[in-house]
């Protein structure tokens, strides 16, 4: 129901930091496909609860189904986030920004 809510709404339905969460590969694939099949239009690439590892892995998946690609320190606070503000990579190369029709 979110993915449409957003759609609905005029959004973009990004799913926000994937890594977070432990699948088998058979649910990391579904997870995918199900979100683009609703209308999911990008995915949290670099956040700061992704290792570089993570950033390279859902940069490939982004590429493999035309996600749109965002990037988010989940900075709430000092000494309450794992990377500073300003302190993360920017998106690799050759992924197109959730905000590019923006700016």
């Amino acid at each position: 129901d979110a993915v449409s809510w957003i759609l609905q709404a005029g959004g973009r339905a990004v799913l926000a930091h994937p890594g977070r969460y432990v699948y088998t590969a058979t649910q990391f694939d579904a997870l995918f496909d199900d979100f683009q099949q609703l209308g999911g239009q990008g995915i949290e690439v670099v956040t700061g609860s992704h290792r570089p590892a993570q950033y390279r892995q859902y940069a490939d998946v982004a590429r493999h189904y035309g996600f749109l690609a965002s990037r988010g320190s989940d900075f709430h606070a000092p000494k309450e986030s794992h990377v500073d503000l300003g302190g993360l990579p920017p998106l690799p190369a050759g992924l197109t920004p959730v905000w590019h029709d923006w700016i």
